[in-house]
């Protein structure tokens, strides 16, 4: 089984399409589909359906995509290695990073790794915390952020662990408090995150061990959007406060949510099993320095 029609294959389902997928591996696109058909052919079993404009994987397919990810993944492990005997002067990160707080922790220490390894590539996955945890566990990303506690699969390095604050539209019964807690709340809709976000299963969690569950106004992933409903008038959200200090300005009333059992704890991911490659175990150091 060759690698390279596994890395047509993968890139196909990535992105979307047998075209875009022969830019990214240099290919024309018959290459790619005969690549493709040769690995079919050679499993006995179709891939793809190929009806509609996007390629959906059949059965057979999701165990060959899912292999082939861990196969890539490992074929670059074995590069990265044999980068660090060249000091870092090639290789790969491929790192996993949510869209809550990513901007203030991690953009300074993009600049300083290009500083150091100016030669390695750096491949960003951005999604909420529990599509990150899903893409390290399959070999897609080698590091990405979560937030504490994780499954026993993983290993962990704490990154900022911050309390949430509770936004609060204009003329809500409690503007002006400095602390609120998560039951003062319960009668008021929640502007929650995306279901791909682990703070938004926490939050979901918290208020059921109070006895409610949280009536949703709207769900987004992005901070910004998120500040923007509030200011609108259509709920409470709860953001890590990170996130607020330069954001929130009247008539939003932000107040300290008083609550020990939920905060914004996160932390670098990898899988414990996992040999991580030079360049991975680079912007660990990285990240361990800078916290």
């Amino acid at each position: 089984m060759d690698l390279r029609s596994l890395r047509a294959f993968v890139e196909v389902m990535r992105q979307g399409g047998f075209s875009a997928a022969a830019k990214v591996v240099f290919a024309t696109q018959p290459t790619v589909s005969k690549a493709v058909r040769q690995l079919e052919e050679e499993l006995g079993a179709p891939l793809l359906e190929r009806q509609g404009h996007r390629p959906q994987l059949t059965a057979v397919g999701e165990v060959v995509y899912r292999r082939a990810m861990a196969m890539l993944a490992e074929r670059d492990h074995m590069l990265g290695e044999l980068a660090a005997l060249k000091g870092l002067e090639l290789g790969t990160l491929r790192l996993g990073l949510p869209p809550l707080g990513s901007a203030i922790l991690f953009a300074p220490l993009f600049a300083e790794f290009r500083s150091r390894h100016p030669g390695i590539a750096i491949e960003l996955f951005e999604h909420g915390s529990t599509r990150l945890e899903q893409a390290v566990l399959a070999g897609e990303v080698e590091l990405a952020v979560s937030l504490l506690p994780v499954d026993d699969a993983f290993a962990w390095q704490a990154v900022r662990d911050e309390p949430l604050v509770a936004l609060l539209p204009p003329g809500h019964r409690l503007g002006g408090q400095p602390t609120v807690s998560l039951t003062d709340l319960a009668d008021s809709p929640f502007i929650l995150f995306e279901s791909g976000f682990a703070l938004n299963r926490m939050i979901y969690a918290a208020c059921r061990r109070r006895g409610f569950v949280p009536r949703e106004a709207a769900r987004s992933g992005q901070a910004d959007f998120i500040i923007a409903l509030v200011a609108a008038g259509l709920g409470v959200a709860l953001l890590p406060r990170l996130n607020t200090e330069q954001r929130v300005h009247p008539p939003i009333h932000a107040a300290l949510l008083d609550e020990k059992d939920l905060r914004w704890h996160a932390a670098l991911i990898w899988r414990r099993e996992a040999t991580l490659s030079p360049a991975a175990l680079a912007w660990r150091a990285l990240a361990q320095e800078k916290s």
